[in-house]
């Protein structure tokens, strides 16, 4: 009588995945950890934000007023370019890799190597989630206005003030976010978005462009809040969601120039590099996002705490 036992199955993972997980995510959070040590908020605010926006703004953005709608409206695009590197921002870089395979996906080296079209099209995705959430808020806040703890510097019961605490509890959702859509890259945990990404292809990059809006809804960049302040003078919903998209495509031009740059101003080296291997992109997105979230839900709901003595986090020396 023939065997009825079953063909074994083999271990071996699928091609696109990388063999060494386990360590990936360890190294990502340890990465992850040691730039929430070593990050220095006063150099990246005040040294680098406040010096871009006074130079291109022409005046001191802290000092000087904002005068008038127009005004408003440069200051908005500038303060979101000047605070691309803030602590409240710098997770954006994590888009690049999942905007990389969206343009690459299906294609081969050679189709991806040139064409500015599909270039654009994975950040005007990405744009479409971010903008959606940053003017939805815009118009909130211009409506709802000093109500929101956001523009509160009335000290809380924990002794942190409530804007603080809203920028602690976003930040450290956002954060906890990014680093399940790493390890989803890796399949460590279901990818969210793995049966309605074959009826809505682009859903993925709108979601994590909505991730990257709704870091305004935590941000307490002074910048920004003296911009939010002014929409709240206007009390125009219209004019709230305008200057907030704008901030927020300040916030990820930077980012949108480099992934530009590495498709178009590499020769397509970047891109013959990235499709070399099936499991490379995957490794990327999963390092990406499992380091900067783990930065964000660290720096935010563990280092900011300890600075009003709850609980413990190491700080380099100059902090």
């Amino acid at each position: 009588m023939a065997s009825t036992a079953s063909a074994p199955v083999s271990a071996t993972p699928p091609t696109d995945l990388p063999r060494r997980r386990g360590l990936i995510i360890a190294a990502s959070v340890l990465a992850g950890a040691a730039l929430a040590v070593l990050w220095s908020f006063h150099f990246v605010d005040s040294v680098i934000g406040d010096n871009v926006a006074n130079t291109l703004l022409g005046y001191d953005a802290k000092q000087a007023a904002i005068g008038g709608l127009a005004a408003g409206t440069l200051f908005a695009f500038v303060s979101g370019l000047a605070g691309t590197f803030t602590a409240c921002n710098i997770a954006a870089f994590g888009a690049i890799a999942p905007m990389t395979h969206a343009r690459d996906e299906g294609k081969s080296a050679a189709a991806t190597a040139s064409g500015i079209g599909a270039t654009l099209r994975p950040i005007g995705w990405l744009a479409l989630g971010m903008t959606a959430v940053s003017a939805l808020y815009g118009a909130l806040g211009a409506l709802v206005g000093q109500q929101l703890p956001q523009l509160s510097e009335a000290p809380a019961g924990s002794g942190i003030s409530p804007r603080l605490l809203q920028a602690s509890i976003v930040f450290g959702v956002i954060g906890l976010v990014f680093v399940y859509l790493g390890l989803a890259a890796l399949r460590v945990v279901p990818d969210p978005f793995a049966r309605l990404s074959r009826r809505f292809p682009h859903l993925r990059l709108i979601v994590i462009g909505a991730l990257i809006g709704g870091f305004l809804v935590g941000r307490p960049f002074p910048l920004f809040r003296k911009l939010f302040e002014y929409a709240v003078e206007t009390h125009n919903p219209f004019y709230g969601a305008a200057v907030f998209v704008l901030q927020s495509l300040g916030n990820i031009t930077l980012v949108a120039l480099l992934f530009i740059v590495l498709m178009h101003g590499t020769g397509g080296r970047f891109t013959r590099w990235m499709t070399a291997s099936p499991s490379r992109v995957v490794t990327i997105t999963a390092v990406a996002f499992i380091t900067f979230g783990a930065f964000t839900f660290l720096y935010w709901d563990l280092r900011l705490p300890a600075r009003f003595g709850y609980g413990w986090f190491p700080t380099a020396p100059w902090q």
